[in-house]
C-alpha cells in the first residue's frame, strides 16, 4: 500500500491536467481508468524532464509507478495528437515521431481514445478507438495493442520502448499505415466448387486472401475502393508478408479468383487446428499438386505456408531416399542403431537412448532411430542432402509459384556436426507443413508436383519442377518404409483409423529455450497427402498425428 498511497498523494497535489487533457490513474500497479477529453500538450514541461531529478543513473527494476507514469504520458500525448510529445516519451523519438505523425496525416485517424488495461510488470495493454476519415467517408476503428516501459540507455529514465507494433500490432519495421484509394482492387476468392472464401467462414485464410489480392487484384478485373491498409516495407517484403486491409471505407468492385481449396476439407482442417495451440496443417493432392486445405490455429502469420522451422525426423524421408540411392542403406538389410554416435565433435543419441541390435533399416526408420542416419554421415559429401532435396523434392530453390507467398524450404550445405544434424531434420534445415506435405506427396506420386493454390492456367505462370525422379527400386523401398511406419512404427497409433494405401513419418524437433519439442507428422493416403506441426507440444505422433490422420480419412 505504501507505493499506492504515495502515488495517490502525488496525483492530488499535482494532477496530470494541461489544457483540457485529463488523465485519471487509479491503482499503483495498473490502470483503473484513463479518460482523454479534448486536446492539449503532455503533462511534463518538456520531453526530457523526469518525475524526479537526480544526478545518478536510475537502475534496477521499474516500479509500478514508473511504468504507470511513463505509459500515461505517452498515451496522453498520442491521443491528443501531439506526436513529438508522445515520441519524447519513448526510447526512439525520431522513429516514433515519424510513425505517430503519419498516424494522423497518412492514415487519417482522428478522435483517438486510448484505454489502458492492467499492467503486467512493465507491459501495458491498451485499446484504441478512433475514426478514419477520407473525403466524405468516415468509419470507426477499434483494435488492441500493448507497450512496454524500459529504462532509457544513458540515464535510466523510464520510457516506452519504441517499436511499430505499439501503434498497431500488425506493423513491422518499415511498414506504413495509409488511408486512400487502394492501389490493388479487392478480389473475391472462390473454392474449387465456386463457393466464396471468407474469414468469417474460414478464420485461417486471412493471410491467404491478402496474398491472393496482392497477386491477382490487378488481373482479376476489379476496381479499388477506399481503405485503411498496411503498406509493407522492406523487412516485411523479405518475410513475404502481403499488404493488409484493416478497414474499408468505401467498397471496391472485386474481381474473382478461383482456388483449389476443397470446402469440406478446409472446414475440417480449421476444426482440427482449433483443438490445439500453435497448430498448422496443409493437405495436397499428390497427382496434381493442388492445395486442398491450409489452416493455422494462430491467426495472422501463415506458418503453414511461410513458417521456417526445423522439421525433425520427418526429414528422414528425404535422407532415407538419399541413403538408399547411394547404397548406404537398404530396407531389409541390417543397419546400425546404437544408443550414441559421435560425429563432428557432437555426441548424438536416440530418444530415451534406445538402441536396436541387429535390426534392419526398416526397423530404424519406423522407430525413428537418429543414430541410424547420422552413422552414415562419414560416407557423405557436405552437399549430398542439399542436392537430394533440390533435385528430387523441389525444395530449397525459392522458385515455387503457388499463387500466394510461400517459404519453399531450406537445406543449406553444412559440414561436420551440423551436417550430421541436418540428416535428422535439425541443424540448419528449415521447413513448413506445405513443404513436408509436398515431400509425402512426392513419395506417393513418384514425381514432384509443385503445390499450387491457383491453377497456373489462370495467369500462365510456370511452376517449379524437379530435375530428376527416384528410381523405381528406391521409390518402392521408400513407400514400404512409410507404410511400415504407419502400421507398426511411431505413426501407428495416429494412423490406426486410416485405411487403404497409406504411409507416414513422425518428427519431433528440439528448439533452444523450449521445454517441449515441435511435433511434426507427414503422411499420405490414396490421392491425399498432408503434413502438420504443433509447436512446443511434444512428439509428433500424439500432437500433429491425429490432425493429419483425421484429414486423410476424407478420402483421396
Amino acid at each position: 500500500m505504501g507505493n499506492r498511497a504515495r502515488a495517490g498523494e502525488r496525483r492530488k497535489t499535482k494532477p496530470a491536467v494541461v489544457g483540457a487533457v485529463i488523465a485519471v490513474l487509479v491503482g499503483g500497479g495498473g490502470f483503473g481508468a484513463y479518460a482523454l477529453l479534448g486536446g492539449g500538450a503532455a503533462a511534463d514541461d518538456d520531453g526530457t524532464r523526469a518525475a524526479s531529478v537526480q544526478d545518478d543513473v536510475r537502475t534496477g527494476p521499474l516500479s509500478a509507478d514508473e511504468v504507470t507514469t511513463a505509459a500515461g504520458r505517452f498515451l496522453t500525448a498520442w491521443a491528443s495528437g501531439e506526436a513529438s510529445e508522445a515520441a519524447a516519451a519513448t526510447d526512439d523519438p525520431e522513429a516514433a515521431t515519424a510513425l505517430l505523425t503519419a498516424y494522423a496525416k497518412d492514415a487519417r485517424i482522428g478522435n483517438v481514445t486510448l484505454t489502458p488495461g492492467t499492467a503486467t510488470g512493465a507491459e501495458v495493454p491498451f485499446s484504441v478507438k478512433g475514426t478514419v476519415s477520407y473525403g466524405e467517408a468516415a468509419e470507426p476503428l477499434a483494435y488492441d495493442s500493448a507497450l512496454t516501459v524500459v529504462r532509457r540507455a544513458g540515464d535510466g529514465e523510464p520510457r516506452v520502448h519504441w517499436e511499430p507494433s505499439v501503434v498497431h500490432p500488425d506493423l513491422k519495421e518499415g511498414d506504413r499505415l495509409v488511408t486512400g484509394e487502394a492501389g490493388t482492387p479487392p478480389v473475391k476468392a472462390l473454392d474449387r466448387d465456386g463457393g466464396e472464401l471468407t474469414t468469417e467462414t474460414y478464420p485461417s485464410l486471412g493471410s491467404v486472401l491478402d496474398g491472393l489480392r496482392e497477386k491477382y487484384g490487378e488481373k482479376a478485373g476489379g476496381k479499388a475502393g477506399v481503405e485503411l491498409r498496411i503498406v509493407r516495407g522492406e523487412e516485411s517484403e523479405k518475410a513475404k508478408l502481403s499488404d493488409k486491409t484493416l478497414l474499408e471505407l468505401s467498397e471496391g468492385t472485386p474481381g474473382t479468383v478461383r482456388t483449389t481449396l476443397n470446402p469440406s476439407l478446409q472446414a475440417a482442417a480449421e476444426a482440427q487446428v482449433a483443438k490445439k495451440k500453435r497448430a498448422s496443417v496443409v493437405v495436397l493432392r499428390p497427382s496434381t499438386g493442388e492445395i486442398l486445405a491450409v489452416a493455422n490455429s494462430s491467426r495472422g502469420f501463415n506458418t503453414a505456408f511461410q513458417g521456417s522451422l526445423a522439421p525433425g525426423s520427418t526429414m528422414k524421408v528425404i535422407t532415407a531416399s538419399m541413403l538408399i540411392e547411394k547404397g548406404l542403406a537398404s530396407m531389409d538389410e541390417k543397419h546400425p542403431c546404437p544408443k550414441y554416435f559421435s560425429y563432428g565433435g557432437w555426441k548424438f543419441q536416440n530418444d530415451d537412448k534406445f538402441e536396436i541390435k541387429g535390426g534392419s533399416f526398416k526397423a530404424s526408420f519406423a522407430r525413428s532411430c537418429n543414430t541410424a542416419f547420422i552413422s552414415q554421415a562419414p560416407e557423405l559429401k557436405n552437399d549430398d542432402l542439399t542436392k537430394q532435396a533440390q533435385q528430387v523434392f523441389g525444395l530449397g530453390l525459392n522458385n515455387w509459384q503457388v499463387g500466394v507467398p510461400t517459404f519453399d524450404g531450406s537445406v543449406p550445405v553444412q559440414s561436420a556436426a551440423p551436417m550430421g544434424a541436418s540428416l535428422i531434420g535439425q541443424g540448419g534445415v528449415r521447413m513448413n507443413p506445405l513443404n513436408m506435405a509436398s515431400v509425402a506427396a512426392t513419395v506417393k506420386a513418384g514425381v514432384f508436383h509443385q503445390p499450387y493454390l491457383v491453377s497456373p492456367e489462370v495467369d500462365g505462370r510456370r511452376v517449379a519442377t524437379a530435375s530428376r525422379t527416384l528410381s523405381a527400386g528406391t521409390l518402392a523401398q521408400l513407400r514400404e518404409l512409410m507404410s511400415y511406419t504407419a502400421s507398426y512404427g511411431t505413426a501407428a497409433e495416429a494412423m490406426a483409423g486410416v485405411s487403404g494405401d497409406r504411409g507416414a513419418k513422425t518428427g519431433s524437433a528440439e528448439v533452444d529455450g523450449q521445454k517441449k519439442p515441435n511435433g511434426w507428422f507427414t503422411a499420405y493416403r490414396g490421392d491425399l497427402a498432408a503434413a502438420g506441426v504443433v509447436q512446443a507440444a511434444g512428439h509428433g505422433g500424439s500432437t500433429a498425428g491425429p490432425i493429419v490422420a483425421e484429414l486423410l480419412k476424407h478420402g483421396g
